[in-house]
């Protein structure tokens, strides 16, 4: 029998990224508040928000299933970046980001069977010098509006990132060599849940 995968995530990149690798995800939105979660730590930040996601999906599924929960934050400056919450925001985000480097953590909490293993990636983000004029109509794509950081690599936005040092994976917001290992841990074989 084939264990039932399921993504705790809205991300469209994340489940495309899964979907890139062989793997038929389900996608089950944990509908946590992310807004109640604080810290100053983005690392731990991004970790705490994924075990939420991962844990109120796994409690709510009737059937044994492997759950994979993802949060990420951007780290620039020791400030935590997370999605924009108005253009205004996201201007103001790229206008410090611009020409500069930051750190993009990504939480990772895989539950099966009421265990579950929570690991964390960070990758190193080198963003291009970008215009205000640039800044403004990447802006209005309304593409940083849904995304940690306000970029992405795997869309419009991978223009502006002149090179990362990391897993790019980790960028569109979930590793999948950390995964590997994670599914690892909990008995699952990555090869066994290529469709």
């Amino acid at each position: 029998m084939t264990l039932r995968l399921v993504l705790a995530s809205a991300s469209p990149a994340r489940l495309a990224t899964l979907r890139s690798a062989g793997l038929s995800p389900e996608v089950v939105v944990s509908g946590v508040d992310e807004s109640r979660v604080r810290s100053d730590v983005p690392a731990e930040l991004a970790l705490e928000l994924a075990s939420l996601k991962a844990t109120a999906v796994a409690a709510g599924l009737d059937e044994p299933a492997l759950v994979v929960g993802c949060d990420s934050v951007l780290e620039l400056d020791g400030e935590v970046y997370g999605k924009p919450a108005s253009a205004d925001e996201a201007v103001a985000a790229w206008r410090r980001m611009r020409g500069r480097s930051g750190v993009l953590h990504t939480g990772h909490c895989v539950v099966r069977d009421g265990r579950s293993v929570v690991a964390g990636a960070a990758t190193t983000v080198h963003f291009a010098d970008l215009s205000d004029v640039e800044i403004a109509a990447y802006v209005a794509t309304g593409e940083p509006l849904q995304v940690a950081g306000a970029f992405t690599i795997d869309g419009l936005g991978g223009a502006f990132v002149r090179r990362i040092d990391g897993d790019p994976h980790n960028v569109v917001g979930i590793s999948l060599p950390l995964l590997r290992e994670m599914f690892a841990e909990l008995g699952v074989r990555w090869t066994d849940l290529w469709s």
